[in-house]
């Protein structure tokens, strides 16, 4: 079984290679980061480069940001609280939970500040822009952004909290300080600085060993809490938390009571039910990367399951077929 050894990076503090791009047998490329990897009493077991330097966690905060919604009172569970944690795929079954969770609050697309994007998933994008004919803008939309879900769920939390609705992303807003809270006791991180995320939302920098610390808080916590409920939406419906065709939902599925998370930028996060998580960076953001480096580093875990092959193919093509593959490489 391959392993993992700690490092602090390459020479002159150059991040270590996490990846390599190999076309026709040669070496054409590399992909660096950090990586760490939280033992189940929750101690650092292994680290590569520097994951305790301030990072943006992107998506991969999605679930922490669902468990402080549920932390003001809102009141969600299965499917509905998983599609709060997603980067959906924009499959037919997500919109369609999208638009019931925002009719169920006399709400609509239009109160949704995240911008109109494409679905994620490249079947759905071709047939949203085969539907719209020439202007390939129309094709886009509100629901269809990966985010929806959450943008959804945070929307909600206003309602049942009297907050207002025009100004849920503002990093002023009552939900948007709960946030920050929830992070900050979850992760052991202070936040150090606020940023917007791709779908509007404040963005808040920890260290990847914090990320790994609140996954773990979340994997850990008792069924009947916040992050415990949080926990349980991703276990049983993790088709809502990515997609069909993805990773996240793949692991969920085949190892049990795994979570997982990725997050734009080339993020990953995962904890598993007996305390251990993993939370890797590469920097960058080159998401080829994303399935290699995840794979490797559940084997090092111990994870056994034909899963880790189909997360671990990441093909370089030449000529319509393929001639190498990024591959993980420590």
């Amino acid at each position: 079984m391959p392993s993992l050894t700690s490092d602090t990076g390459a020479p002159d503090g150059i991040p270590p290679v996490l990846a390599e791009v190999v076309r026709d047998g040669f070496v054409e490329g590399h992909h660096r980061g950090s990586l760490v990897v939280l033992a189940p009493d929750g101690s650092i077991e292994k680290s590569l480069g520097d994951p305790g330097s301030p990072f943006f966690p992107r998506s991969s905060n999605k679930p922490v940001q669902a468990s402080a919604m549920l932390r003001s009172g809102l009141d969600l569970s299965g499917a509905r609280l998983a599609l709060a944690t997603a980067s959906h795929s924009g499959e037919p079954f997500h919109l369609d939970l999208v638009r019931r969770m925002l009719a169920e609050n006399n709400l609509s697309e239009s109160d949704l500040q995240c911008p109109a994007e494409l679905p994620l998933d490249q079947g759905e994008a071709e047939r949203a822009l085969a539907a719209a004919g020439p202007d390939g803008q129309a094709a886009r939309s509100r629901l269809f952004m990966n985010c929806s879900g959450k943008h959804a769920a945070m929307l909600h939390a206003c309602v049942v909290n009297g907050w207002p609705t025009e100004t849920y992303l503002d990093p002023g807003h009552p939900l948007q300080k709960l946030i920050a809270e929830t992070l900050e006791s979850l992760s052991g991180d202070a936040v150090s600085h606020v940023g917007t995320d791709g779908c509007g939302a404040p963005l808040m920098a920890i260290s990847l060993t914090g990320l790994a610390r609140a996954f773990r808080a979340i994997a850990l916590a008792p069924p009947d809490s916040p992050e415990g409920r949080v926990a349980d939406a991703m276990r049983t419906h993790p088709e809502y938390v990515a997609g069909t065709q993805r990773s996240d939902t793949w692991l969920m599925r085949e190892v049990p009571g795994v979570i997982a998370k990725v997050g734009a930028e080339c993020v990953q996060a995962v904890a598993f039910p007996d305390g251990r998580a993993l939370a890797f960076k590469i920097y960058d953001g080159g998401n080829r990367a994303l399935g290699p480096v995840l794979a490797r580093t559940l084997a090092t875990l111990g994870v056994d399951s034909p899963v880790l092959d189909r997360i671990a193919d990441s093909p370089l093509m030449g000529g319509g077929r393929k001639v190498g593959e990024v591959r993980a490489a420590f």
